[in-house]
């Protein structure tokens, strides 16, 4: 098990783990896309979403209220049994949110446990796809009591705020 070593700075206090479902979120969105190498959100390009949807192997993947149960549910188990603080966790249609503590593992070590323990249980319950996330997510460290109250916040209540915002 791969775990960080915080040598130049002090550990974070917690992270902000987000992933997004296959399929939901392609080059080219309308919303912005990151590629992997770059650190900043690019703009929108209707032509690279076109080509990005016709490289799909399957379907988006999209979580109905029992998947998105079940994935709140593992991520609670698997918290537990590695001992990690789990402060808040959302999973909505399209992608994932969750606040943990788990010290001296890095943010993408923690993301890929969760993402691999809630494909076993999809797939345990009948989903039958291969691909059910995107590759990586966002890792945000979280270094101050203040931005981990915000973080909180922002994962239990501000994804209701904007679904609702948005009708």
């Amino acid at each position: 098990m791969s775990r960080s070593t915080f040598q130049n700075s002090d550990p974070p206090i917690a992270y902000l783990l987000t992933w997004t479902t296959y399929g939901t979120w392609l080059p080219g969105d309308e919303r912005g896309w990151k590629p992997k190498a770059t650190p900043s959100i690019q703009p929108v390009n209707p032509l690279f979403a076109e080509i990005a949807k016709a490289k799909l192997k399957e379907p988006p993947m999209l979580l109905d209220v029992t998947h998105r149960s079940a994935v709140e549910a593992t991520i609670r188990t698997h918290c537990a049994y590695r001992t990690w603080l789990l402060h808040a966790v959302n999973a909505r249609s399209n992608h994932v949110h969750v606040v943990v503590a788990a010290d001296g593992y890095a943010p993408e070590v923690v993301r890929d446990q969760f993402k691999a323990w809630c494909t076993r249980k999809l797939k345990s319950m009948g989903v039958g796809r291969e691909r059910f996330w995107t590759e990586g997510g966002s890792c945000r460290w979280i270094n101050q009591e203040a931005d981990l109250e915000t973080a909180i916040m922002y994962v239990l209540e501000a994804q209701d705020r904007k679904s609702a915002d948005e009708t």
